[in-house]
């Protein structure tokens, strides 16, 4: 952080505001069960009928709002508030013949770590099937349940697994009748989906690098801890999947004593959720943690980022915080968009649990619940301005924040290839193209986690880490690797190793056009314009593809993202950085996917010969000007004849030359494209030992 964001912290935190429309009534909460209309009406208007002296103040609430009409409530808020938390009517939608479920147990099936989907490509009657997304902090599987989750995909799925952006499996193509064996599978096998969807905490992020350094272990507790608080009490996910029975282990007593805490008004007393009450919180809720310059949590586009602060001898004090991040926004309707988190200041490590939970309540008690478009913290935060948000969120917290801490740089750590842990044993990240898990990989990625007993860690990157390798099999495992198509980072294309999409069609039921299935074809289509244009093959920047504009591949941070916004068409955006701390902007709209060279040859020209010393893409497009760019793409002619390159020096002779480039045209590759990748392939193989 910079000296001046961190001075503005620090004369923010002066002193608690005293504008008296901001000081504190008392709130006892929703009573549970009954009287739902006259309770949320307390929750939402907030005319609670005296004021407690500052001296004394127990909960948190906008300023009043001088009208008589109840809070006009989304459908969904409804749902939770008559759903005898989170039960009904999906207990009972789960008994019966139909393929599918009723509206409201759709949304709150989320709340289960599911969702209700169908094949867009099939016509006619509607192949309802289910998604479910399992709960990973710090992205951490154990042996035990990834080959469970292996199992269930070839069992009870499409017979593949999807590795997410926030560390999590998904698993897709369960249907109804299967969803109770397959939900109580993940529990028995140390795992679960409670919260992995739903208007509540989502998984929490971590870096996935298994290092024994104590910034690391510290960031990854830290995230455990934080994902315990904000886990839902009334046992509602344990009663529908397996009728009843307790599967989660021991918590640690700070955790319990933090959420237990209502000094300050935070808790619904006498509450089943005492922290979340009948309504859970106002939409989906994200939260990251981290260490310093490692940016592989993306931990700007957070609600809350945590990042460890340690002294001068390596050892953890504190956290700098950040909030209001978010990725969502809605086609045409510029009052939605996505958000960098600001920083909120430092809190010393034993209050990081207080703190973030002022912050969850804060949100809780303020977020829109009438408009979800508008629900996320980030809008909270906008319409507020991060001082008075964070005045509301110390009267939580019962204390003042202090300045954040100033960190160094940011830097993208994709934590792929082999490393040391710090304990002997070694680690060992593979890139996954678009996190699916399928054919030979799969296979592979069995019989060496089965065979070693290794437990994994799922990236942010949609990455996949293995742990706890021993050094004396590192040889057979990387032979393995290699046999199974899993590459060091070395050969793998740059333009892959940070290229992300989400799934899109045909199962998400808001694409409106391709985004996993295209994303192959189109970075293929990515390097031959760097080709064509004179990039070398070593350049890369940062791509990211999405279906629909909610972001789930947070394409907004991207140097280059592509956001569906029709039928075979995308916006496409600029600006991101390669740390992933600028937020892309619109360039152009509708761009048709058969026109996309016509938008990336000139953009990608200009970068190669006006770019200054090592400036990447993302930083060119923010110097020249989105202004300038539209002219270059608007009077562009082609590349010009002596900027051309053939690469012919690859090949012996024309003939050759001419007979690759008929095999790679086969494959939709260019001839280089081609012969790199046999080049890359047999030096691989020699690498790993298949030729010795």
């Amino acid at each position: 952080m910079s000296a001046a964001a961190a001075s503005s912290i620090g004369a923010a935190n002066t002193a608690l505001v005293k504008d008296p429309t901001l000081q504190l009534k008392t709130f006892n909460g929703l009573r549970n069960n009954t009287g739902y209309s006259s309770a949320y009406s307390l929750l939402l208007d907030r005319r609670i009928s005296s004021y407690t002296s500052p001296s004394s103040i127990r909960a948190v609430s906008t300023p009043v709002k001088e009208t008589s009409v109840e809070t006009k409530r989304s459908k969904v808020e409804i749902f939770k508030e008559q759903s005898n938390y989170i039960r009904y009517p999906l207990n009972e939608e789960l008994l019966t013949d139909a393929p599918n479920i009723n509206e409201a147990a759709t949304q709150l099936i989320k709340f289960h770590g599911s969702y209700q989907q169908y094949n867009r490509d099939e016509r006619g009657a509607k192949s309802y099937s289910f998604m479910l997304r399992t709960k990973n902090p710090c992205g951490k599987v154990s042996n035990q349940l990834y080959l469970a989750m292996d199992d269930l995909a070839d069992q009870f799925g499409i017979g593949t697994l999807r590795l997410t952006t926030r560390q999590t499996f998904q698993l897709h193509g369960v249907i109804k009748k299967d969803l109770k064996t397959v939900m109580s599978t993940i529990i028995r096998n140390m795992g679960s989906t409670l919260g992995a969807c739903g208007d509540l905490n989502r998984n929490v992020l971590a870096p996935a690098a298994p290092f024994l350094r104590k910034d690391y272990l510290f960031a990854q507790e830290t995230a455990d801890n934080i994902a315990a608080l904000l886990t839902p009490q009334s046992g509602f996910y344990y009663d529908m999947w397996v009728d009843g029975e307790q599967f989660m282990t021991a918590e640690p007593p700070e955790v319990v004593k933090a959420r237990n805490d209502n000094s300050h008004g935070t808790n619904f007393p006498d509450s089943a959720e005492p922290i979340y009450g009948t309504q859970f919180l106002p939409r989906k809720f994200k939260v990251a943690v981290t260490v310093p310059t490692d940016n592989s949590v993306d931990l700007f586009t957070n609600d809350i980022g945590v990042v460890v602060v340690s002294d001068d001898n390596g050892e953890p004090q504190g956290f700098n915080i950040y909030v209001g991040g978010g990725m969502g926004r809605t086609h045409r309707m510029e009052t939605t968009f996505p958000r960098l988190a600001d920083p909120l200041g430092y809190v010393p490590k034993e209050d990081i649990l207080y703190a973030v939970k002022a912050i969850v309540v804060t949100q809780r008690e303020n977020g829109r619940r009438d408009d979800r478009r508008y629900s996320r913290m980030k809008y909270l935060i906008d319409s507020w301005g991060v001082e008075k948000f964070r005045s509301v969120v110390e009267q939580y917290y019962g204390k003042k924040f202090e300045p954040a801490r100033e960190l160094p740089e940011w830097e993208f750590k994709s934590h792929l290839g082999w490393h040391e842990q710090g304990d002997g044993r070694l680690f060992c990240g593979l890139h996954v193209d678009s996190g699916r898990v399928k054919g030979i990989t799969k296979k592979t990625l069995r019989e060496i986690i089965e065979k070693y007993n290794l437990n994994v860690r799922i990236t942010p990157n949609q990455n996949i880490v293995l742990c706890d390798i021993r050094p004396s099999w590192k040889r057979p495992i990387t032979v393995a690797l290699a046999q199974g198509g899993l590459l060091p980072p070395t050969y793998v294309d740059p333009l892959n190793i940070t290229a992300m999409a989400c799934p899109a069609l045909p199962l998400c039921p808001l694409a409106i056009t391709e985004a996993e299935r295209g994303i192959p074809d189109l970075l293929k289509r990515v390097r031959g314009v760097f080709e064509k244009v004179g990039l070398p093959y070593n350049e890369s920047i940062v791509v990211r593809v999405t279906g629909c504009p909610n972001g789930c591949a947070r394409p907004y941070m991207a140097e280059l993202g592509l956001v569906g916004d029709g039928p075979n068409s995308y916006q496409i955006w600029l600006g991101g950085t390669p740390a992933q701390t600028s937020l892309a902007r619109t360039f152009m709209n509708k761009v048709k996917i058969q026109d996309l060279e016509k938008v990336f040859e000139p953009l990608f020209y200009s970068w190669r010969v006006k770019r200054k010393s090592k400036e990447s893409f993302g930083d060119f497009t923010n110097r020249v000007g989105f202004e300038k760019l539209e002219e270059i793409v608007g009077k562009w002619e082609g590349v010009p004849k002596s900027s051309s390159r053939y690469y012919l020096k690859l090949f012996t002779d024309k003939e050759t030359y001419e007979a690759v480039d008929a095999l790679a045209r086969v494959e939709n590759k260019t001839a280089h494209q081609l012969a790199i990748e046999v080049i890359r392939n047999f030096a691989a193989s020699q690498q790993n030992g298949k030729s010795q």
